[in-house]
């Protein structure tokens, strides 16, 4: 179980129950920031939904919000399958976990002034897939609120993978050596 067992209320629309999951990975690095930035949406009323949040590293702790260092990975599938939208760090597997069940996704980069990972290469992970349609960049906390807007209308698109053509292309190169 998680670190915060205290009971969430969840958060209703036309008496459908809505559940945010933020997702920051597994890896050793923290980010506490994007945490602290879904606390102060859930303090001005911006987000009035259950949120559940398997942080990984982070050590964080929050009345507005369940959260998790890790779980099990069915239990993991299971959020993401039940979740409304997903919130997230700019990981790549993450990222297409999620599209890979057609989830909406607000995805923000950790950055390397903030101590957050080792560069900048998140940000050019979110432009990317923004660009393809497929995710909702977050760089500006200050504008999380506008991200919580576009979300509801948000309609990502379909993901198609291009592994068969990326392992074709790396096969090529192999035998051309």
């Amino acid at each position: 179980m998680g670190r915060n067992e205290k009971d969430i209320s969840k958060g209703c629309m036309l008496g459908v129950v809505i559940l945010i999951f933020v997702i920051l990975g597994t890896q050793d690095k923290t980010f506490p920031r994007l945490l602290e930035a879904i606390d102060k949406q859930i303090e001005n009323g911006n987000i009035k939904d259950k949120v559940i949040a398997q942080v990984g590293s982070t050590k964080y702790e929050s009345n507005n919000m369940k959260i998790v260092d890790f779980m099990p990975v069915e239990e993991f599938n299971k959020y993401i399958d039940d979740a409304d939208f997903i919130i997230t760090h700019a990981g790549v597997g993450t990222i297409l976990t999620a599209l890979n069940k057609n989830k909406k996704i607000i995805a923000a980069p950790r950055l390397k002034k903030y101590g957050e990972h080792v560069n900048d290469h998140q940000i050019q992970i979110v432009e990317k897939f923004s660009e393809e349609g497929y995710v909702i960049p977050l760089e500006d906390f200050d504008k999380f609120d506008e991200a919580l807007e576009k979300v509801k209308k948000f309609v990502p698109n379909k993901f198609v993978s291009n592994k068969d053509n990326f392992l074709k292309n790396i096969k090529k190169e192999i035998e051309e050596e």
